[in-house]
């Protein structure tokens, strides 16, 4: 294990904050743990501090019939995501079944994401928010939809619940393959100063508690992340997060405020031509450009509230914020430039702010029949401040491609009815209208300049039949959407080769389709089951590393699912879930490249509330098609990690993670495309370009909980 004193000054001090902040009567505050698959979806905090009676476990083995709209909705609770060992802070939405979580370069970067035959890049197409926050960013400097997760601290997660398909009218853009939503606790359950160590210099520090003040309570959370990794040129990464939220009220009127800030800086080691390393010239974990990575921060405030009355329920939020990324890539070496090298650097700098509220209404009828009716509205706003793409070498600014000013707004209005008919027959419809306005202010290239208005309207539906002896049928379809950036909007000349060039839609239509079962009739076992269609107008977009725009033909994506959870005894949970996909083109037939076939992810959970408890969990994804006509194919690759541990009756808790238990030498991720090193033909070699697994990590946490 590879020791650096360097940043341990920052962990040290998270430590000694750990330690002193243990109340002295915290072994008199124990907790029993109650598993209860049968408990409502999430655990209300109480309006005042005090120990509560138990911790009630939900998540994906939860009965859901009767209330479920389609085969594919789900959640998982804050319980199933601690037991899971996790390399990166994006696998917490591995939960999702079919989600797949990669990364291509440094650890600062939001992660890749695979889902229902879509490379969503760092995040396009599906919609991810933080309570009412969307985190998704339009028109960003990397790419469109970017969404980076690494502000989120994990232990404040209360539930992650996580749509499938644009069939829900409560979500708009880049939702179309799906969405998910982070509850944070509004109190924490209990109090918790953590402390973890691990192989390639990891440490991480965590202290987080809930504590009355006035008529409300106040939640506080401070986390400090260091990690080289196994990376000849290592990543130095350092992130803070930091979290404060005050809360007033009960479960069914409150009012709460909250502060998150996130900094972190990072070195990277970028995806490598495979060439080099089958010559032996690097190490597979070795780089081509030392000087890539970056910085980003994100600061934001929010509010919410709910009023319960008469007709129903009344829930609003508001939010505002900062965010940057400085980032700096280098993914073709000397293609373009043979003498500085191909670097470029992306800079996305904004204010955004926005709002939401609802209405649910209570106790109404409609043709005779009870009727669960809500309406909602959206407005958001983004500030862009130079979102730029630059030529840079070793880090140094060489010349700009192309640098613009952006405002870009939305308002949105939702509403949705679900009719009860029969006993055994109800119907959800619903429609959504969006519309936006672009205004580009291209600095670099004024003939880029311009601004653009454009609407969509979304209609949804679906019915559901049952349930027959523990049994549900379901069918969905619907009406989604993405948002191009806005650079595309208002394109007419390529900012490298001065070419004219045709605008691009602002809106894309996108349309699905999903016929699902689900079935408790094998008892403590949920299964579920769909079969699910993907169609986009076009693969249009902007894109962020070239500085220009893409068009594609429409795709069409179809495919199964396949999950199933087990819970026979309090201490002993089993999960799997297997995907398989189709995707292509429509025009051409070609295939989509890094569509993912086939998927499975599965794992075995064991413990009780005290005493020892362990994790065994895997990931599988086979070879993808990265070219058009499939000549050319990536591998599979196979993760297992595993999480062992031991909890005592005074909430001592010490656990040790093996990350990638085989030490398995598959790829994170694989693409190919042309690169060139100095003395290789001017056109470059097409190669495959990889990002191996990390090899066997081990990490040591000791955690108090009070």
């Amino acid at each position: 294990m590879k020791i650096s004193f360097r940043p341990v000054c920052g962990a040290a001090i998270g430590a000694v904050c750990l330690l002193s902040s243990f109340p002295v009567n915290a072994q008199d505050d124990a907790v029993p743990l109650v598993l209860d698959d049968t408990a409502p979806q999430s655990v209300s905090p109480s309006p005042v501090m005090g120990t509560l009676d138990t911790i009630v476990v939900t998540g994906k083995a939860e009965n859901l019939l009767g209330v479920a709209p389609s085969a594919s909705k789900g959640q998982s609770s804050a319980e199933e995501l601690a037991e899971r060992p996790f390399l990166r802070r994006g696998e917490l939405l591995e939960v999702v079944p079919g989600m797949i979580i990669t990364q291509h370069s440094g650890g600062g970067k939001a992660n890749q994401y695979f889902l229902r035959g879509i490379n969503l890049d760092h995040g396009t197409d599906f919609a991810i928010f933080v309570d009412s926050v969307p985190v998704n960013n339009r028109t960003h400097g990397h790419g469109q939809g970017y969404a980076d997760i690494n502000f989120l601290i994990p232990e404040l997660v209360e539930e992650l619940e996580y749509f499938k398909g644009p069939y829900f009218s409560q979500f708009g853009d880049f939702s179309s393959a799906g969405a998910a939503r982070f509850r944070l606790y509004r109190e924490l359950p209990e109090g918790i100063a953590s402390f973890s160590i691990g192989t390639d210099n990891y440490y991480r520090s965590l202290i987080a508690d809930s504590v009355q003040a006035g008529p409300g309570v106040a939640t506080f959370a401070l986390e400090y992340n260091y990690y080289d990794g196994p990376w000849v040129s290592p990543d130095e990464l350092q992130r803070w997060n930091g979290f404060f939220r005050y809360v007033v009220g009960d479960d069914d009127d409150y009012a709460s405020f909250t502060v998150m800030g996130y900094d972190v800086g990072w070195d990277a080691t970028d995806q490598v031509p495979s060439r080099l390393i089958r010559s032996g010239a690097i190490d597979r974990f070795g780089f081509v450009d030392p000087t890539v990575g970056g910085d980003s921060h994100r600061y934001s405030v929010s509010a919410d509230f709910q009023r319960t009355g008469e007709s129903g329920v009344t829930r609003g939020s508001v939010y505002a914020g900062t965010y940057e990324l400085d980032l700096y890539s280098n993914f073709t070496l000397f293609l373009e430039d043979e003498k500085r090298g191909d670097q470029f650097n992306q800079f996305d700098s904004r204010w955004f702010a926005g709002a939401t509220v609802d209405h649910s209404f209570e106790g109404m009828e409609l043709f005779g029949r009870q009727a669960d009716v809500s309406i909602g509205a959206q407005t958001q706003h983004d500030w862009i401040d130079g979102v730029a793409l630059r030529k840079s070498s070793e880090r140094r600014l060489v010349s700009t491609v192309r640098e613009d000013d952006v405002y870009e707004a939305s308002l949105s209005g939702y509403g949705s009815v679900e009719m009860h008919w029969t006993d055994w027959m109800r119907t959800q419809t619903g429609i959504r209208g969006d519309l936006y306005h672009f205004d580009v202010n291209a600095n670099s290239l004024p003939e880029n300049s311009g601004s653009d208005w454009d609407g969509i309207v979304s209609p949804k539906a679906g019915v559901v039949f049952g349930p027959w002896y523990e049994t549900e049928f379901y069918l969905n379809g619907g009406f989604g959407f993405h948002s191009n950036d806005a650079r595309g909007v208002t394109i007419s000349r390529d900012p490298l080769s001065g070419e004219s060039l045709d605008t691009v839609p602002a809106l894309v239509r996108t349309k699905g389709a999903e016929f699902g079962v689900r079935t408790q009739i094998v008892p403590d076992l949920t299964s579920t089951v769909s079969v699910w269609y993907l169609h986009s107008d076009s693969e249009l977009v902007y894109v962020g590393d070239a500085g220009n725009i893409e068009a594609g033909d429409g795709s069409e994506r179809y495919g199964v699912e396949w999950s199933n959870y087990w819970r026979p005894r309090s201490w002993l949970y089993v999960d799997t879930e297997f995907t398989a996909t189709e995707s292509y083109f429509k025009g051409s037939g070609e295939l989509i490249e890094n569509a993912v076939p086939y998927s499975f992810s599965g794992g075995i959970t064991l413990g009780e509330a005290t005493g020892p408890f362990g994790s065994l969990r895997a990931r599988y994804f086979s070879p993808r098609p990265l070219n058009g006509d499939g000549s050319v194919e990536s591998s599979d690759a196979l993760q297992l990690n595993a999480r062992i541990g031991y909890r005592t009756a005074t909430q001592w808790e010490v656990a040790l993670e093996v990350l990638n238990l085989l030490d398995s030498d598959d790829n994170d991720i694989e693409y190919f495309y042309p690169s060139r090193l100095p003395g290789e033909p001017i056109g470059g070699i097409d190669d495959i370009h990889l990002h191996p697994y990390e090899p066997r990590q081990f990490r040591l946490s000791v955690t108090k909980h009070w």
